[in-house]
Protein backbone atom coordinates (compact mmCIF):
# COMPACT_ATOMS: atom_id res chain seq x y z
CA UNK A 1 0.00 0.00 0.00
CA UNK A 2 1.12 3.03 -0.87
CA UNK A 3 1.63 6.01 1.62
CA UNK A 4 -1.31 8.58 1.29
CA UNK A 5 0.56 11.93 1.07
CA UNK A 6 -0.25 14.90 3.01
CA UNK A 7 -3.15 12.88 5.31
CA UNK A 8 -5.26 14.92 7.36
CA UNK A 9 -6.55 13.88 10.78
CA UNK A 10 -9.59 15.92 11.64
CA UNK A 11 -10.57 15.56 15.76
CA UNK A 12 -14.15 16.86 16.82
CA UNK A 13 -13.94 19.19 19.81
CA UNK A 14 -16.55 19.75 22.19
CA UNK A 15 -17.17 20.37 25.68
CA UNK A 16 -16.01 18.14 28.12
CA UNK A 17 -14.42 15.69 26.42
CA UNK A 18 -11.46 13.23 27.71
CA UNK A 19 -8.05 15.16 27.56
CA UNK A 20 -6.21 11.91 26.24
CA UNK A 21 -9.13 10.64 24.03
CA UNK A 22 -8.39 13.30 21.44
CA UNK A 23 -4.49 14.34 22.73
CA UNK A 24 -3.00 10.88 22.16
CA UNK A 25 -3.88 10.31 18.22
CA UNK A 26 -3.14 14.29 17.79
CA UNK A 27 0.32 13.68 19.96
CA UNK A 28 0.82 11.00 17.24
CA UNK A 29 0.65 12.76 14.29
CA UNK A 30 2.41 15.27 15.64
CA UNK A 31 5.61 13.59 16.35
CA UNK A 32 5.13 11.72 12.91
CA UNK A 33 5.59 14.94 11.65
CA UNK A 34 9.16 15.06 12.68
CA UNK A 35 9.67 12.60 9.66
CA UNK A 36 7.04 13.37 7.29
CA UNK A 37 6.11 17.09 7.52
CA UNK A 38 3.21 16.30 4.89
CA UNK A 39 1.33 14.65 7.55
CA UNK A 40 -1.36 17.26 9.85
CA UNK A 41 -3.94 16.92 12.58
CA UNK A 42 -6.41 19.74 13.01
CA UNK A 43 -9.30 20.80 15.29
CA UNK A 44 -12.67 20.60 14.22
CA UNK A 45 -16.12 22.08 15.97
CA UNK A 46 -19.54 22.78 15.57
CA UNK A 47 -18.61 26.97 15.64
CA UNK A 48 -14.86 29.07 15.71
CA UNK A 49 -14.99 29.35 19.51
CA UNK A 50 -12.53 28.32 22.53
CA UNK A 51 -14.18 24.96 23.96
CA UNK A 52 -13.39 23.61 27.40
CA UNK A 53 -12.86 19.76 27.72
CA UNK A 54 -12.20 17.81 30.95
CA UNK A 55 -10.54 19.72 33.90
CA UNK A 56 -10.78 23.14 32.30
CA UNK A 57 -8.58 22.35 29.66
CA UNK A 58 -9.47 24.87 27.02
CA UNK A 59 -9.10 24.22 23.00
CA UNK A 60 -9.14 26.99 20.09
CA UNK A 61 -10.46 24.85 16.96
CA UNK A 62 -9.25 24.84 13.71
CA UNK A 63 -12.31 24.94 11.65
CA UNK A 64 -16.26 24.97 12.02
CA UNK A 65 -18.57 22.59 10.56
CA UNK A 66 -19.31 24.96 7.96
CA UNK A 67 -15.62 25.66 6.74
CA UNK A 68 -15.89 21.82 5.26
CA UNK A 69 -12.30 20.99 5.58
CA UNK A 70 -10.49 18.25 3.74
CA UNK A 71 -9.68 15.56 5.52
CA UNK A 72 -8.86 11.53 4.84
CA UNK A 73 -10.10 10.75 8.54
CA UNK A 74 -12.69 12.13 11.34
CA UNK A 75 -11.96 11.16 14.83
CA UNK A 76 -14.59 11.57 17.78
CA UNK A 77 -12.76 11.19 21.10
CA UNK A 78 -15.00 10.45 24.18
CA UNK A 79 -15.80 11.87 27.76
CA UNK A 80 -19.28 12.80 29.59
CA UNK A 81 -18.89 15.14 26.47
CA UNK A 82 -19.85 12.61 24.16
CA UNK A 83 -22.73 12.00 26.17
CA UNK A 84 -24.22 15.46 25.34
CA UNK A 85 -23.66 14.51 21.64
CA UNK A 86 -25.68 11.77 21.25
CA UNK A 87 -28.31 13.17 19.60
CA UNK A 88 -26.58 16.32 18.22
CA UNK A 89 -28.58 16.49 14.85
CA UNK A 90 -25.90 18.86 13.58
CA UNK A 91 -23.04 16.69 14.31
CA UNK A 92 -24.94 13.83 12.79
CA UNK A 93 -25.36 15.92 9.59
CA UNK A 94 -21.82 16.63 9.65
CA UNK A 95 -20.76 13.23 9.52
CA UNK A 96 -22.98 12.01 6.57
CA UNK A 97 -21.97 14.92 4.51
CA UNK A 98 -18.03 13.82 4.85
CA UNK A 99 -16.90 11.79 1.25
CA UNK A 100 -17.16 8.37 1.75
CA UNK A 101 -13.31 7.91 1.61
CA UNK A 102 -13.27 9.72 4.80
CA UNK A 103 -12.20 7.48 7.70
CA UNK A 104 -14.81 7.52 10.28
CA UNK A 105 -12.72 6.76 13.67
CA UNK A 106 -13.86 7.07 17.32
CA UNK A 107 -11.51 6.84 20.77
CA UNK A 108 -13.78 5.37 23.59
CA UNK A 109 -17.35 6.58 23.98
CA UNK A 110 -16.88 7.85 20.80
CA UNK A 111 -18.34 5.13 19.11
CA UNK A 112 -21.34 5.59 20.51
CA UNK A 113 -22.51 8.38 18.15
CA UNK A 114 -21.44 6.15 15.24
CA UNK A 115 -23.41 3.86 16.76
CA UNK A 116 -26.58 5.57 17.47
CA UNK A 117 -26.80 6.97 13.84
CA UNK A 118 -26.88 3.52 12.90
CA UNK A 119 -23.35 3.51 11.08
CA UNK A 120 -22.01 0.06 13.45
CA UNK A 121 -24.94 -2.14 12.30
CA UNK A 122 -23.37 -5.26 10.80
CA UNK A 123 -19.57 -4.40 11.78
CA UNK A 124 -17.55 -4.65 14.84
CA UNK A 125 -16.60 -1.58 17.24
CA UNK A 126 -15.43 -1.51 20.82
CA UNK A 127 -14.85 0.75 23.77
CA UNK A 128 -14.03 1.61 27.04
CA UNK A 129 -14.08 -1.87 29.07
CA UNK A 130 -12.38 -0.38 32.39
CA UNK A 131 -15.55 1.36 34.39
CA UNK A 132 -15.36 4.46 36.89
CA UNK A 133 -16.36 4.02 40.28
CA UNK A 134 -19.97 5.72 38.94
CA UNK A 135 -20.15 3.52 36.18
CA UNK A 136 -19.37 0.28 38.14
CA UNK A 137 -22.51 0.70 40.22
CA UNK A 138 -25.95 -0.24 39.93
CA UNK A 139 -26.39 3.62 38.96
CA UNK A 140 -24.17 2.91 36.25
CA UNK A 141 -22.87 0.43 33.18
CA UNK A 142 -19.78 -0.03 31.48
CA UNK A 143 -19.01 1.96 28.22
CA UNK A 144 -18.80 -0.86 26.12
CA UNK A 145 -21.84 -2.36 27.69
CA UNK A 146 -24.14 0.79 26.88
CA UNK A 147 -22.43 0.52 23.44
CA UNK A 148 -24.05 -2.46 22.89
CA UNK A 149 -27.50 -1.41 23.81
CA UNK A 150 -27.19 2.31 21.94
CA UNK A 151 -26.16 -0.13 18.38
CA UNK A 152 -27.67 -3.38 19.24
CA UNK A 153 -26.71 -4.42 15.82
CA UNK A 154 -23.24 -3.72 16.11
CA UNK A 155 -20.50 -6.60 16.82
CA UNK A 156 -19.10 -5.49 19.80
CA UNK A 157 -15.55 -6.62 20.21
CA UNK A 158 -12.87 -6.49 23.28
CA UNK A 159 -10.14 -5.35 20.94
CA UNK A 160 -8.04 -2.18 21.80
CA UNK A 161 -8.59 -0.94 18.40
CA UNK A 162 -10.97 -2.43 15.75
CA UNK A 163 -10.84 -1.80 11.89
CA UNK A 164 -14.06 -2.40 10.19
CA UNK A 165 -13.42 -1.15 6.98
CA UNK A 166 -14.18 2.91 6.65
CA UNK A 167 -14.99 3.07 10.31
CA UNK A 168 -11.87 2.56 12.97
CA UNK A 169 -12.88 2.43 16.71
CA UNK A 170 -10.56 2.48 19.60
CA UNK A 171 -11.12 1.01 23.20
CA UNK A 172 -10.60 2.49 26.48
CA UNK A 173 -8.95 6.33 26.84
CA UNK A 174 -5.32 5.72 26.24
CA UNK A 175 -6.04 3.64 23.39
CA UNK A 176 -5.50 7.12 21.32
CA UNK A 177 -2.17 5.92 21.16
CA UNK A 178 -3.16 2.86 19.32
CA UNK A 179 -5.63 4.35 17.30
CA UNK A 180 -3.14 7.10 16.50
CA UNK A 181 -0.47 4.59 15.20
CA UNK A 182 -2.90 2.64 13.33
CA UNK A 183 -4.38 5.41 11.42
CA UNK A 184 -0.51 5.85 10.42
CA UNK A 185 -1.08 2.40 9.06
CA UNK A 186 -3.79 3.40 7.34
CA UNK A 187 -2.60 5.97 5.57
CA UNK A 188 0.11 3.27 3.53
CA UNK A 189 3.44 3.71 6.28
CA UNK A 190 5.07 0.98 7.22
CA UNK A 191 6.19 -0.99 10.51
CA UNK A 192 9.26 0.37 10.36
CA UNK A 193 8.28 4.29 10.08
CA UNK A 194 5.85 3.60 12.94
CA UNK A 195 7.74 1.67 14.81
CA UNK A 196 10.49 4.46 15.13
CA UNK A 197 7.76 7.48 15.76
CA UNK A 198 6.69 4.98 18.89
CA UNK A 199 10.29 5.18 20.05
CA UNK A 200 11.08 9.04 19.63
CA UNK A 201 7.92 8.84 21.98
CA UNK A 202 9.61 6.60 24.34
CA UNK A 203 6.72 4.18 23.95
CA UNK A 204 8.26 1.23 22.06
CA UNK A 205 7.60 -1.78 24.73
CA UNK A 206 3.67 -0.42 24.75
CA UNK A 207 4.08 -0.28 21.28
CA UNK A 208 5.40 -3.54 20.58
CA UNK A 209 2.90 -5.04 23.40
CA UNK A 210 0.02 -3.55 21.62
CA UNK A 211 0.44 -3.93 17.93
CA UNK A 212 -0.98 -7.32 17.77
CA UNK A 213 -4.57 -6.01 20.06
CA UNK A 214 -6.24 -5.01 16.42
CA UNK A 215 -9.41 -6.97 15.25
CA UNK A 216 -9.68 -6.61 11.50
CA UNK A 217 -13.28 -6.75 10.70
CA UNK A 218 -12.84 -9.42 7.77
CA UNK A 219 -17.18 -9.10 6.78
CA UNK A 220 -16.14 -5.64 5.59
CA UNK A 221 -13.71 -6.40 3.05
CA UNK A 222 -10.26 -5.91 5.71
CA UNK A 223 -7.11 -8.55 5.71
CA UNK A 224 -4.98 -8.26 8.49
Amino acid sequence: MAVKAGFRLGVYICKDLEIIDFAAPYGVFSVARRFDPELDAFFVAESLRPIQTQAGFTVLPNYAFADQPDMDAFLIPGGFGTRQELNNGRLHDFIRGLPQKTLLVSVCTGSWIYGRMGLLDGRAATNRKEPDRLEASNMGKVPIDRLAEIAPACRISRARVVDSGRIITGGGIASGMEVGFHLLRRAGYDEAFISEVARVMEYARAYDGYRGDIEYDRAQGNAA
